[in-house]
């Protein structure tokens, strides 16, 4: 085996150097030699190039230049007067020539696999004339391929399925590894596979890749993934070949070989009886250990009696069993319900149906909750008839409802007022009878449409409404009447017996049989010489003239009274007025005027003059109206003269009193003269105003009035007694002027200074018993401040 894969290494590197060796030393080529006797006749010119196709080793790793040939010509004598020239891909940069030998050398290492051959020109000339010598030939180095490369998986790592349970030899995969060694020599490019992880499970064909399954009944719900590394190596697998190595995930995908299961034998539910219809009560699941499609179940209630009660359905994903309401529950009615549902696949593989059944039962018990339900009536819509005349009172019907719960708690009702806002009806509250309360009018309205509303006694909360509509019947209770034309007009050229007007009359009542009105003059106008009716029996009647001669200067209206009589029972009877005017109208009977005052008005007085005597009359309106405006808005004085007298001694008194500097509010003069003004002004009482307090009398030295002497303080101290006096014993007297309050009052007085502003820093306490002589005003701030006395002696 060593020997033969060193024979195969060395062969090529043989062959590569004979074909490499000059010319000279191979010797002729032997057609050369069988045709050099006829060299003479043909006179053939000898080939001057001495040269072959040149091979080279790849991945040369030697310091040299590697030797690759040479070139030589018949016309070099060895002086060096040939220079030899090398062009083409890679000459001067990978290959390089001795222009005098004509050794070709690789100064670069070569690749095959980047560029297998390269294309070059040689040609030899004259060093000294640069004349070519020979003509420019081209030739081939070609690189020739060592084992360098090992095979790859370009694609690598690799995904991949294959179904569960599959059978021993079951492709899985195919892989390709690539060798960028030459497949034409050797066995440098020839690739053999083989499995290093993943064994048991799978294995690899050695020559094509092809993965397959070598396992029996792999179970995905017991593993579901697998990694599996390949091994590609070239020299045929031989030792000493390159390898490369992938890694392939691959995933064992589901196929329905397993049954669903529920969870529980017996599911327990409950939903209150007050559930709409759709309500969803619970949900199942059979579980199935299958993934998917495989998973997708369908569920159907095959026994129990909720089947008319109940209904299930499966939710979007196809795997939970979902049951809702289909009827409504009533939990007196029946408690609880009992179904047996069945929960199947939807996808069965019918080659496992051997692994079957692909379906499951269990057991639902769902409770009906009780709840407090609103009443219920026994009608959902009541329905009424009843005459417009019907008397207040009437009893309509009777509208029951009822607890349907196991309490049956007693039931109230009542109209809801948004539905009969004009109060038209009244219920009982306890029996739910129906009546009226107000007189009825079909004409006025023709339907009534009531909400009676039943309310538990026990719980406000649980209401319950019913609509009760309720239709007028017709009664002939309304006259008819003219329609529209209640005015016609005459010409003044009409004859006897000429048509003036057709009426026609309404009624607001509608009959079953329809209108049927009958037309006749009153009594009173019966025998008029002017007008006769016709009734035509249609409901219509003509106004027809009895005779002609008409003119406006007699007579320009006239009123003609029409019965009208209605069919129906009971009869109603009406007197229309039809006003008949008598107009001028041209030949065609189209009226020109009506206006009998036209031919009276006086022919001296035209419309202009009329016009000027109405404008006269408003302007003289409109200035009568202006005087009265500007009487109206004349200022008037506030006060009379004995109000200005009256508030000539009214002191303002916003502030406190100025004591004895005050001076602007009395007379300075009259105090210096106390006899004069006590005699001026004793007996002469104020009567226009009432005092607010009394003098602080109590506090005044006793002194004599009217006695004289003591100077000008006297006088004054005099007259201020006298005034207090006349103020404290006139009860309607007001405080004439400011001395009444104000002449003693002062730090310096005896009252001391009645402002409060410096009250506060006292820290004695305040005695109020002085309030008990200020007079019966202050009696009681006396009983709120101070002590009462009973039985106090005069002041003076």
């Amino acid at each position: 085996l060593h020997i033969s894969a060193l024979a195969a290494t060395l062969l090529p590197v043989v062959l590569g150097l004979l074909t490499l060796l000059p010319h000279s030393i191979l010797g002729k080529p032997a057609e050369e030699a069988a045709n050099a006797g006829s060299s003479a006749l043909l006179q053939r010119v000898k080939r001057g190039w001495v040269w072959n196709q040149f091979f080279v080793l790849e991945e040369y790793t030697g310091l040299e230049p590697l030797y690759i040939g040479k070139l030589h010509s018949d016309m070099d004598k060895g002086d060096g007067s040939i220079k030899y020239i090398l062009t083409g891909e890679g000459a001067g940069t990978t290959f390089t020539i001795d222009d005098s030998t004509g050794d070709i050398h690789a100064i670069q290492r070569l690749d095959r696999e980047v560029k297998a051959q390269y294309a070059l020109r040689a040609q030899a000339r004259n060093r000294l004339t640069d004349r070519p010598l020979e003509p420019e030939s081209e030739f081939i180095v070609k690189i020739q391929d060592i084992n360098d490369n090992e095979p790859k998986f370009l694609d690598g790592p690799y995904q991949a399925s294959v179904p569960e349970m599959s059978k021993i030899g079951t492709s899985v995969i195919q892989l390709t590894a690539t060798d960028a060694d030459d497949p034409t020599y050797g066995n440098s490019a020839r690739v053999v596979y083989s499995i290093l992880e993943g064994q048991p499970y799978f294995s690899v064909d050695a020559k094509t890749g092809v993965v397959r399954v070598s396992l029996a009944d792999m179970d995905r719900e017991t593993r579901e993934n697998y990694s599996v590394v390949i091994q590609a190596k070239d020299m045929g697998g031989q030792l000493g070949g390159l390898a490369g190595t992938t890694t392939i995930n691959i995933t064992l995908s589901d196929i329905n070989d397993n049954p669903p299961m529920f969870d529980q034998r017996l599911y327990q539910m409950s939903i209150p009886e007050s559930a709409p219809v759709g309500s969803v009560v619970g949900r199942i699941w059979a579980k199935d250990r299958d993934i998917g499609v495989n998973a997708e179940m369908r569920y159907s209630i095959i026994d129990g009696d909720g089947r008319d009660t109940f209904d299930i359905s499966t939710d979007p994903t196809n795997l939970f069993g979902i049951i809702t309401v289909k009827k409504p529950l009533d939990f007196e009615k029946k408690p609880s319900y009992t179904l047996k549902v069945e929960g199947a696949n939807i996808n069965v593989d019918p080659s496992l149906r051997y692994r079957g059944p692909f379906k499951d039962v269990t057991i639902v018990h769902v409770s009906v909750e009780d709840v407090d339900e609103p009443p219920v009536f026994d009608l959902p819509v009541y329905y009424i008839e009843l005459p417009e005349d019907a008397e207040i009172g009437t009893m309509l019907k009777t509208v029951s409802a009822r607890d349907p719960d196991a309490a049956n708690n007693t039931v109230r009702y009542s109209i809801e007022r948004s539905s009969d806002p004009d109060k038209f009806f009244y219920i009982e509250i306890t029996s739910g009878s129906l009546m009226t309360v107000r007189w009825l009018d079909r004409e006025e309205i023709g339907w009534h449409n009531i909400t009676v509303l039943a309310m538990e006694m026990n719980n406000p909360s649980q209401i319950a409404s019913v609509s009760v509509a309720i239709k007028v019947l017709d009664v002939n209770d309304n006259p008819p009447s003219l329609a529209h034309y209640l005015e016609a007009y005459v010409c003044e050229t009409a004859k006897a017996g000429q048509l003036i007007q057709t009426v026609t009359a309404v009624d607001p009542d509608e009959p079953l049989g329809g209108q049927h009105f009958y037309y006749s003059l009153a009594p009173e106008a019966a025998n008029n010489p002017n007008f006769t009716l016709k009734d035509n029996q249609d409901n219509t009647a003509w106004i027809l003239t009895r005779r002609g001669g008409w003119s406006q200067q007699d007579q320009t209206i006239f009123y003609l009274p029409i019965v009208i009589t209605d069919g129906e029972q009971p009869v109603q009877t009406s007197t229309s007025t039809l006003t008949i005017r008598v107009c001028s109208c041209d030949q065609k009977g189209n009226v020109m005027s009506c206006n009998a005052e036209a031919y009276s008005l006086p022919a001296s007085l035209s419309r202009g003059a009329l016009i000027a005597i109405l404008a006269c009359i408003f302007v003289l309106l409109v200035m009568i109206l202006l005087m009265l405006s500007l009487r109206t808005h004349r200022k008037k004085p506030y006060l009379c003269d004995e109000e200005e007298n009256v508030h000539e001694n009214i002191v303002r008194y916003d502030d406190e009193g100025g004591g004895e500097e005050d001076t602007e509010a009395f007379d300075i003069a009259a105090m210096w003269n106390p006899r004069e003004a006590h005699n001026h002004h004793l007996g002469k009482m104020r009567q226009d105003m009432l005092p607010e307090i009394e003098s602080l009398s109590r506090y005044v030295p006793q002194a004599c009035v009217m006695g004289g002497g003591g100077g000008g303080d006297s006088n004054v101290h005099g007259y201020v007694l006298a005034k207090l006096l006349e103020a404290d014993m006139d009860p309607c007297a007001p405080p004439y002027d400011s001395l009444q309050t104000y002449a003693y009052e002062g730090e310096g007085s005896i009252a001391e200074s009645l402002s409060s502003l410096q009250s506060g820093t006292s820290n004695t306490d305040h005695e109020y018993d002085y309030l008990n002589d200020w007079g019966p005003r202050f009696k009681k701030l006396a009983e709120m401040y101070g002590v009462l006395e009973t039985n106090s002696p005069p002041l003076w």
